[in-house]
């Protein structure tokens, strides 16, 4: 990430209120894709973030040098690294345990209440049907049959949250110096 503000225009701040300005870069600055950009599949790689594997890890493996983790932040809006990508299990228990208290009360607290709209199916090509679930109240919930219906605790929840970030796009290698070198012009 050190090298997410190399290009970024400078500014002078007064960060203790003394009248001494130090020049920093501006991290208010962002780059961002175009929207068009973003739904196109062919630029990208899907890549499935492994425990242990970070976004200057990612960049090494794909482009041979980890300090363009900057554009997996981009390319996948991501904001804060430390909660727009999966956590690693020691981090995700850690963080129930500061949310929730502890572990057993997030496994035994019902977060929301869901009814099972259609089950998962397996076509006859092998195509994979995914479950379709709603979130409904308590008392929608109390009047389905239990093959309909499912509580999702805390720790589900979170545990869903936390899995919905481990797949994420990586700009295509082939695109890399169109992509530095518009980045270096927006930023001049």
């Amino acid at each position: 990430m050190t090298f997410f503000f190399h290009n970024h225009p400078t500014i002078s701040y007064d960060v203790e209120k003394n009248g001494i300005s130090y020049t920093a870069q501006n991290p208010l600055v962002r780059y961002q894709l175009q929207e068009i950009l973003k739904s196109r599949a062919a630029l990208y790689y899907q890549h499935d973030i492994q425990e242990g594997q970070s976004a200057e890890f990612i960049a090494d493996k794909y482009y041979g040098d980890s300090t363009l983790d900057w554009i997996i932040f981009i390319t996948n809006d991501i904001i804060d690294p430390q909660y727009d990508l999966p956590m690693d299990y020691q981090q995700f228990v850690a963080f129930i345990k500061s949310k929730y208290g502890s572990t057993e009360s997030a496994l035994t607290t019902v977060h929301h209440y869901e009814e099972i709209v259609q089950a998962q199916s397996v076509l006859f090509d092998g195509t994979i049907v995914p479950e379709k679930a709603i979130i409904v109240d308590e008392t929608t919930y109390n009047s389905l049959v239990p093959a309909d219906r499912r509580e999702v605790t805390n720790y589900t929840y979170e545990e869903r949250l936390n899995e919905s970030k481990r797949t994420i796009k990586v700009l295509h290698k082939d695109f890399l110096t169109d992509f530095l070198d518009e980045a270096e012009r927006i930023f001049e």
